[in-house]
């Protein structure tokens, strides 16, 4: 019989398995891009718009060769800037840029009801709930 431990981490991964093609969907069609993108294109704005490559890969849980592939086509499409880190030849920063930002209210407005959408069956309490002891865990697991 699994622990309650890792019932919580498969619901979680279910959970996630499900609904993400579903959101990625609805925002690939009606917000123009990839929820990856989205996802970058939000953590730089939450990070002051401009985080180092490093950090860009922690807060969005992919591998740095990922990101940093995934920045290089965000540039060509000119939602994000490169920009050399004078502190550490090594690194760059990933910056945000007014036509991103545009871009990611944009889809933001197609992301933010679909996530809406996804949950409108489930009762208001019990998403509080699991909302609160998701946030506990996070805290209690990851300071």
């Amino acid at each position: 019989m699994p622990t309650d431990a890792e019932r919580t981490w498969e619901a979680v991964l279910r959970l996630h398995a499900a609904l993400l093609p579903r959101l990625d969907l609805a925002v690939t069609r009606h917000g123009g891009m990839p929820l990856t993108w989205y996802d970058v294109l939000l953590e730089l704005r939450d990070g002051g718009g401009r985080l180092t490559m490093g950090q860009l890969a922690e807060r969005v849980v992919l591998s740095r060769t990922r990101v940093s592939r995934l920045v290089d086509e965000m540039v060509g499409a000119g939602l994000v800037a490169r920009e050399p880190n004078p502190n550490d030849r090594r690194s760059a920063y990933a910056v945000l840029t007014t036509e991103g930002r545009r871009r990611f209210l944009a889809a933001a407005r197609v992301y933010l009801p679909a996530i809406e959408r996804e949950f409108e069956a489930v009762d208001g309490d019990v998403l509080a709930n699991v909302a609160d002891g998701l946030q506990t865990l996070l805290a209690d697991i990851a300071p």
